[in-house]
């Protein structure tokens, strides 16, 4: 018990600064103390929940995340944030998603739509990619030059106002 009070007054005249006299502090090496009490405290409170923590999984698979994901989950890997695919979906055939992107004729809106294509195209035939179709809903009515770039489906735009809703 003398090492942890010697500790804490060396940390306050390292934190607080040396003593004018011998029976006078400044007042930071006086609020220094108490500051230094709750620190340590606080820094005990943790380090022990994490010691009881990691003891109280002493099984091969105590940490999942650094373990992998093949052992069965009991409810107790509380610690691994990701949830283990079904492994039904794991064993199906792949099923490829299809890519809608809705436009309008602005030239920002085309360049938007040239570089999602762009990226589309270079990892659709990755051996793990996902990716199925890929199709632009222009929402303006009319065709316009990038149709044909990108495939394209026209469609007539919504009347005024149609898309707002009211409250």
């Amino acid at each position: 018990m003398i090492a942890p009070l010697g500790f804490f007054v060396c940390l306050e005249r390292w934190v607080g600064g040396e003593r004018k006299e011998q029976g006078e502090r400044s007042q930071m090496a006086r609020a220094s103390l108490p500051f230094l009490v709750v620190v340590a405290t606080a820094v005990f409170i943790v380090t022990y929940n994490t010691v009881t923590m990691l003891a109280s999984y002493q099984k091969s698979s105590a940490i999942p995340a650094l373990q992998g994901m093949d052992e069965v989950d009991d409810g107790r890997n509380f610690f691994n944030p990701l949830v283990k695919m079904p492994d039904n979906v794991k064993k199906g055939p792949k099923r490829l998603f299809h890519v809608a992107v809705t436009a309008n004729d602005s030239p920002y809106n085309r360049w938007q739509t040239r570089i999602m294509y762009y990226w589309y195209k270079k990892f659709k035939d990755d051996p793990l990619s996902e990716m199925g179709g890929f199709t632009r809903i222009l929402h303006s009515g009319k065709p316009d030059n990038v149709m044909d770039e990108i495939p394209t489906v026209v469609v007539d735009p919504l009347p005024e106002g149609e898309d707002r809703v009211e409250s």
